[in-house]
């Protein structure tokens, strides 16, 4: 099996900058990168909720340009700069994502991620055709 790297157009500039891909996959297994909640202006969005829906909308098209969506997700990581402070607002918005069938999920808190003013970052690990 080999690895297909991909990166969705408007991650593209991004990634390329950065040096990652968005997703890796390799048979149906798909690693994605963290995202994370930058508005249209390519700055982070204000507020946890913004943040969130954003990152998830960036997951999604992760997901779909690797060949899979967010039924397919079986594993979540989550990191957060204000984890006590903001869980609740983000546990609302990740609901929104996934309202059923809920993945494996683990939370961490940090002091820092890699631009000052994001408070999420989400990073995954899916199944192509898991989830249906």
């Amino acid at each position: 099996m080999k690895q297909q790297l991909t990166n969705p157009p408007a991650m593209a500039k991004l990634a390329a900058n950065n040096h990652f891909s968005s997703a890796v996959r390799v048979g149906d297994t798909i690693w994605l990168s963290g995202t994370v909640g930058l508005g249209p202006d390519r700055r982070p969005a204000a507020g946890m909720t913004a943040q969130a829906h954003s990152a998830f909308e960036a997951l999604r098209s992760a997901l779909a340009e690797a060949g899979a969506t967010l039924a397919d997700v079986v594993e979540l990581t989550t990191y957060h700069t204000e984890l006590q402070r903001d869980i609740a607002l983000f546990m609302k918005v990740k609901d929104e994502f996934f309202p059923a069938k809920y993945p494996a999920w683990t939370a961490v808190g940090i002091t820092q991620l890699s631009y000052p003013g994001l408070l999420v970052e989400i990073r995954a690990i899916a199944v192509a055709g898991s989830g249906t």
